[in-house]
């Protein structure tokens, strides 16, 4: 099958839906290309407690998305934290039926035609498709890597931008990090599992390590609700790091609930849960396997998936039935269980990886923790952004300590860092490549920034408006027959403003 719009979208996460209606609703063609069979990403994926920040930067398409959101629920705007999973797919189908948007599912990208920094076609495993104008709204970026458009992965040196907060992180105590004297080896000297084995870079220097991957579940105290199961394949060897740490929690007088590991609160209509990551053992696998799947093969990033999905199934399965686990947090989990209204055809587990980082683009400008924490000023401002430097544990490792007449290995966890910033600007020229990179790209998820400034514009609702951003510039891009660069950004800043995108506080 060959077809042809004049913007084509890859990827049908939050961002890549606004994209598409954006374009739409501007007067282009549009077809959205989804690797999979849902769109929303981790909006209808399981990440339902979105993390908004400041909510005056919210405008354009990510106001309209919580106000489709209140009036579903007949309830004041921002009285939810979120939707539950199945109706924000349903919001975002509807806004994409209305717009007249063609959304293509399973079409897994294979290749791409450039031809003097144009991008000409793409083979998916749904068919060819050509266009004017293409827009990367996927976690990964696989369209723009595939385009040749540089980019990076992971975190960088300190030296490299001058950044203070870049780089391999100091080991320090709090509720992400591992407690001492916790051992990393099993009783044959072996290293046990949920521990990685690659070394320590030092503090400040670069090692590609990306935030921990894993899935956001959601649960219910439903009386319909599906049963956590102990999964074929469960390996108890693999849950001795979580005995030992809830040993060492027990001969310290710590108390630990469970909703201490997964934040069981009913944050969510219908009094469901989105199980979120909160402690040094949870959801989030710190393994260091997300480490490669950034630029990995579809067979290797499949294998990475279901090694994440394992973790989630067999996590609940331990903390609710595992001997180890203190008996308050086994009762608490057994009123738990997957809800029965939610991911039918995934087996009530989310069908979203969450995928906090990947790839990066080095675009015309390249944002860091300086443009955020100053903030700076750009001419051509199109979102703003305000959630504070939120990295995730990048590793649980291991390491010598030498406090002791004898050397002490033990676990550690490293990469957890939470900063507020005030709310700052993300200029247009973040989302374009360099004009000798690729002319008719626009990227509004993997956008050029660096880790630090990338672990807070990756939050869902930024994606939601540099989505409409990109979705709009593309329509604008066709229309004048330019290249993405050479978009008027005050005649774009003016159609945002219009749609209630806010520019500036």
């Amino acid at each position: 099958m060959s077809s042809s719009a004049e913007v084509v979208v890859h990827g049908a996460t939050s961002a890549g839906v606004c994209a598409a209606v954006a374009a739409a609703r501007a007067g282009a063609s549009v077809v959205l290309l989804e690797p999979g069979r849902h769109v929303g990403g981790m909006t209808s994926g399981g990440l339902g407690y979105t993390d908004v920040g400041d909510v005056r930067v919210l405008g354009g398409m990510a106001a309209e998305f919580r106000a489709a959101v209140a009036d579903h629920y007949g309830v004041p705007v921002g009285h939810y934290a979120g939707p539950e999973p199945h109706v924000a797919e349903a919001i975002f189908t509807r806004w994409l039926e209305t717009s007249g948007v063609r959304v293509v599912f399973d079409a897994g990208l294979l290749s791409v035609e450039v031809s003097d920094a144009v991008i000409t076609s793409l083979t998916t495993t749904a068919g060819d498709f050509s266009g004017a104008v293409y827009v990367d709204a996927s976690y990964e970026a696989d369209l723009m890597a595939a385009a040749g458009v540089p980019c990076s992965v992971g975190r960088e040196s300190r030296s490299l931008h001058g950044e203070r907060f870049a780089g391999r992180r100091e080991v320090v105590p709090g509720r992400h990090s591992m407690p001492d004297w916790i051992s990393p080896f099993g009783d044959d000297g072996s290293l046990l599992p949920q521990i990685s084995d690659r070394p320590l870079a030092d503090v400040g220097e670069g090692d590609g390590g990306v935030m921990s991957y894993g899935y956001r579940v959601c649960l219910t105290t439903a009386a319909d609700r599906i049963p956590f199961r102990r999964r074929d394949g469960y390996d108890e060897a693999h849950w001795e790091l979580g005995r030992r740490l809830f040993r060492h929690w027990e001969s310290s007088g710590v108390d630990v609930p469970a909703g201490y590991l997964l934040g069981l609160e009913p944050n969510l209509p219908g009094g469901k849960c989105d199980g979120n990551s909160l402690g040094p053992f949870s959801l989030s696998v710190l393994d260091t396997s997300a480490w490669d799947y950034p630029d990995a093969s579809p067979e290797e990033r499949e294998r990475i998936r279901l090694h994440h999905l394992h973790h989630a199934q067999d996590f609940l399965w331990f903390l609710a039935h595992d001997d180890a686990v203190p008996v308050g947090v086994r009762r608490e989990m057994s009123r738990w269980g997957l809800p029965a209204d939610e991911f039918a055809d995934t087996d009530h587990l989310p069908h979203q990886l969450y995928v906090r980082e990947a790839r990066r683009m080095h675009g015309a400008v390249h944002l860091t923790e300086h443009d955020l924490l100053g903030p700076s000023s750009w001419p051509d401002t199109v979102a703003m952004g305000s959630y504070h430097l939120d990295v995730r544990e990048v590793q649980r490792g291991w390491r010598w300590v030498h406090e002791h007449p004898d050397p002490i290995a033990q676990v550690v966890s490293e990469g957890y860092l939470s900063v507020p910033v005030p709310p700052y600007p993300i200029p247009y020229g973040a989302l374009t490549p360099r004009p000798e990179d690729c002319a008719n790209l626009l990227v509004p998820v993997c956008l050029s920034a660096s880790h630090v400034a990338f672990s807070s514009i990756r939050m869902e609702p930024q994606y939601q408006m540099l989505g409409h951003v990109a979705g709009l510039a593309a329509a604008l891009a066709v229309s004048g027959d330019v290249a993405v660069q050479r978009v008027d950004p005050s005649r774009l800043q003016r159609q945002l403003a219009a749609d209630g995108q806010v520019l500036a506080l």
